[in-house]
């Protein structure tokens, strides 16, 4: 890897229509994570110099996402070509010296290990004028083909609509991802003419006006999926689907048990420890980590939690953010938990509400159980000791405190603290009215019968 600075210019500034949304399409999320950020999170591990966003269409949209990422932007006013673009860019560049990658905000998936690549590739012997990032899909389509020599040297590249037939029978396609020595990108982009079929100015052309004064281009692959482009909403599911696969089996390979894999859906940064259990239909949302030994059962889905070792969840769990499950806790059938922590050994086994409230080890929630925290206006926290005993179908209004060891009976409606190792008992009185039923049968039976 150069040692020379690193920029990168990604281009977002197209309007993305065949989305048909009134977000922008770089903003569609894969894995939970906008298609850009996946893709200025790669860049960022190159510790680049510079990051470059050109903007157009909805700009506004794509400055709020990267803004808190120290990304700059470029605006592109008018959407006259990928190399009329790459030209926006230059004001943001003024005075960096070093490599310039050009990507595009909606190819996401691209790793920082191919950037690497591309840039040690302008560094070889041959010192290439640029660098291009090619690739060899399953139908080329209309995608710009590259004609290369064996030991990758570019003799030509060419637009599918500009290209021959012998030409569009070549295999090798242009991805559009280019390195280039900022020393010669934006003096080759002042030449680029749009003489051609679509009237555009393409950033392509750049490599046959380096070879116009004697200079090769190289190109290097990489897999399709890698370099795959989001147009539409179908373009982005499948997309998704394809980092699924790969997300999936790294899990696997890392140690898990996914009993379905095929039906596990993972976010962009959920953490997956060894010897971890994955049940059929299970969802994880951003800000997930599930340590060694965890069990996550059947049609759970689990964001912003932390799960720990030996923990059990679900089957038909919701851990929403901030729920915290200790080391050996339970978390059962249709139980949520929003802001709890559910201490070591505890256990919340069935159709139970916990939001903002801290249980303590062993503690035991009943069926039906509900932390009431909020009152229309506040939100209001629940303690429950370690050991304490919740009865089926109580209440517990915070703000409360439940003592270490307490018992509450089932029913219960508790509105004040209950000290440790004590009984609570918040309910009405048994009544039983001896024949009251039969007599009633009997009145309304008459009753209907018009009697």
């Amino acid at each position: 890897m150069s040692t020379r600075p690193v920029a990168a210019i990604i281009l977002a500034a197209g309007s993305g229509t065949r989305m048909k949304s009134d977000t922008h399409k770089v903003l569609h999320p894969i894995a939970g994570r906008p298609m850009l950020l996946h893709l200025t999170a790669s860049v960022a591990q190159l510790s680049p110099e510079r990051t470059v966003v050109v903007v157009g269409a909805r700009r506004e949209q794509v400055e709020a996402a990267v803004a808190p990422h120290g990304v700059a932007t470029a605006d592109q006013a008018e959407q006259l070509g990928t190399g009329h673009a790459v030209a926006q860019a230059e004001a943001a560049l003024d005075g960096f010296t070093g490599d310039v990658l050009i990507l595009y905000g909606d190819v996401p998936l691209v790793s920082s290990a191919t950037m690497e690549r591309m840039i040690e590739r302008l560094h070889r012997a041959d010192a290439p004028a640029a660098v291009v990032l090619g690739f060899r899909p399953a139908d080329p389509g209309a995608y710009g083909r590259i004609i290369a020599t064996s030991d990758g040297q570019i003799a030509k590249m060419v637009e599918y609509k500009d290209a021959t037939e012998a030409e569009r029978a070549e295999t090798l396609c242009n991805s559009g991802l280019m390195a280039v020595r900022s020393g010669d990108l934006f003096a080759l982009l002042s030449r680029v003419g749009n003489d051609n079929a679509a009237g555009e100015y393409y950033l392509p052309d750049i490599v046959m006006l380096a070879a116009q004064d004697g200079r090769k281009s190289a190109v290097i692959e990489t897999d399709a999926v890698e370099v795959t482009g989001v147009n539409s909403r179908a373009e982005l599911a499948a997309l998704e689907l394809q980092w699924q696969l790969a997300r999936r089996a790294q899990a696997m390979a890392d140690g898990a048990t996914l009993t379905a894999p095929e039906t596990v859906w993972f976010a962009h940064d959920t953490q997956i420890g060894r010897d971890v259990t994955i049940e059929p239909n299970v969802v994880f949302g951003p800000g997930v980590s599930v340590a060694d030994g965890a069990t996550i059962r059947a049609f759970s889905h689990v964001e912003g939690a932390s799960i720990a070792t030996g923990a059990t969840v679900g089957p038909y769990a919701r851990l929403r953010p901030g729920a915290v499950v200790g080391e050996g806790a339970h978390v059962g059938n249709f139980v949520e938990m929003k802001k709890a922590v559910l201490g070591k050994g505890a256990k919340a086994n069935h159709l139970t509400y916990l939001g903002d409230v801290e249980i303590g080890p062993g503690a035991n929630i009943g069926a039906g159980t509900i932390t009431c925290n909020y009152d229309g206006f506040f939100k209001y926290g629940t303690t429950i000791g370690a050991g304490a005993f919740i009865g089926s179908n109580s209440a517990l209004v915070a703000p409360v405190a439940i003592g270490a060891g307490a018992i509450v009976a089932a029913g219960s409606v508790v509105t004040r603290d209950v000290e440790a190792d004590a009984l609570a008992i918040v309910r009405a009185s048994h009544q039983a009215k001896p024949g009251w039923a039969k007599r009633f049968r009997a009145m309304m039976t008459a009753r209907k019968e018009g009697k």
